[in-house]
């Protein structure tokens, strides 16, 4: 999967610039809500470790989740450890390393695979490529390996081709190549795979799926919402250069955008919804963009 930090555009389908804002859900709606975590629900910092969560983001998730009757889950390339750290006291269903990871509802963990044979051999490669670069950093996730180049941009071009050579003499690997960042996971998980497997399990079975992401690593999951009916949602990426095509079908401009619209969703999905609170709501939204 390439990413225009590459030099190749993602993803296809409606285009990025020519996409509706979202809509709000109508009394009775019933969702499944599933949102990515960095550039999404959370700014996009120098490194992972760097990232700061909003004080007014936990309340924003408590109340989403309990309006949606616990069908909310994050879906992000970070680990569940990582994720529950950063959310931290919040532990909220959740897929990491792009569903290769994920727990449940009932807060039990999905039988996963192995990865280290397919990694291992990668670790020594990845090392010996980074260590005359300063700036560029290797992320051991456990079950993948990210190779950061947001504090070196000037090695992108060397970091791209070298990945895409080392992925394509192993099909067992999938690159994954997001915001300055390329990322080597197992094949046979996506985060599309993830919430349909979130779709079959109770609270999410039986309700509207909707994802919102930011990044090539999510089209996976605007394509798997859109299949099912949902709502598939990017957050514009500044990063992005000129015109690019994703399958979202609808965006938002920015971070505080997309928090505002879920302030919104919580407040229309709550059992006290009513008409009269229906404008308030849509001005919510509107407000953010």
């Amino acid at each position: 999967m390439h990413n225009r930090d590459c030099g190749r555009s993602a993803g296809s389908g409606v285009d990025r610039l020519m996409v509706n804002l979202p809509p709000l859900p109508r009394l009775g709606d019933r969702w499944a809500l599933f949102l990515d975590v960095d550039g999404t629900l959370v700014a996009i910092a120098e490194t992972p470790e760097a990232v700061r969560v909003e004080p007014t983001l936990l309340p924003l998730l408590e109340r989403l989740s309990n309006a949606s009757d616990g069908a909310l889950a994050l879906v992000s390339g970070r680990s569940l450890l990582g994720i529950d750290t950063l959310f931290r006291p919040m532990l909220l269903p959740a897929a990491g390393l792009h569903g290769w990871e994920r727990r449940r509802a009932d807060g039990t963990l999905a039988p996963i695979d192995k990865p280290a044979a397919v990694l291992a051999p990668l670790r020594p490669l990845l090392t010996a490529f980074t260590a005359p670069r300063p700036g560029l950093r290797l992320e051991d996730k456990g079950g993948s390996l990210a190779l950061h180049y947001r504090l070196a941009p000037r090695y992108g071009a060397a970091v791209c081709q070298r990945a895409r050579e080392i992925a394509a003499a192993e099909p067992r690997l999938r690159l994954i190549e997001g915001r300055k960042v390329v990322e080597f996971v197992p094949r046979g998980s996506d985060k599309g795979k993830a919430i349909g497997e979130f779709l079959a399990e109770p609270p999410f079975a039986g309700r509207v799926p909707v994802y919102a992401g930011d990044d090539t690593t999510d089209e996976d999951g605007f394509a798997a919402v859109n299949r099912l009916g949902g709502l598939s949602i990017q957050v514009a990426n500044p990063e992005a250069r000129g015109r690019h095509g994703s399958a979202a079908r609808y965006r938002l401009p920015s971070v505080a955008s997309l928090r505002g619209w879920l302030g919104a969703v919580a407040e229309r999905l709550n059992p006290g919804h009513t008409f009269a609170n229906s404008d308030r709501a849509e001005r919510q939204s509107s407000g953010a963009r």
